[in-house]
C-alpha cells in the first residue's frame, strides 16, 4: 500500500536531516516515492510503501517525529494522478 505522511513541520532543517539519514534504514520492504516541501517548510508530504501504516508510523516518528506532526493515511493510489508505482 501506499502511505502517506503528511506532516506540519516545527525544525525544517532537523526534519529533513533526520530523514536523509533515516533512508537508509527504511522498513524491509519498504520503498520512498515522494518526498515534497512546501516551500516555506512549514508542510511537508512523503509517501512511502510499506505493508502497514503502523509500519511506517513507526517508523517516521522514531526518525522525524520531535521535529514534526505527522498525519498518516492509505493513498488511493487507483485515482491518483502521477504516483510512482
Amino acid at each position: 500500500m501506499h502511505v502517506m505522511a503528511v506532516s506540519t513541520v516545527s525544525d525544517d532543517g532537523k526534519f529533513w536531516s533526520s530523514l536523509k539519514k533515516a533512508h537508509a534504514k527504511l522498513p524491509k520492504g519498504a520503498k520512498w516515492k515522494v518526498a515534497v516541501a512546501s516551500k516555506d517548510g512549514a508542510k511537508a508530504v512523503n509517501i512511502i510503501t510499506h505493508d502497514s501504516i503502523d509500519g511506517v508510523r513507526d517508523f517516521f516518528e522514531t526518525h522525524a517525529g520531535a521535529y514534526a506532526t505527522t498525519e498518516y493515511f492509505e493513498a488511493d493510489a487507483a485515482n491518483a494522478v502521477g504516483l510512482p508505482r
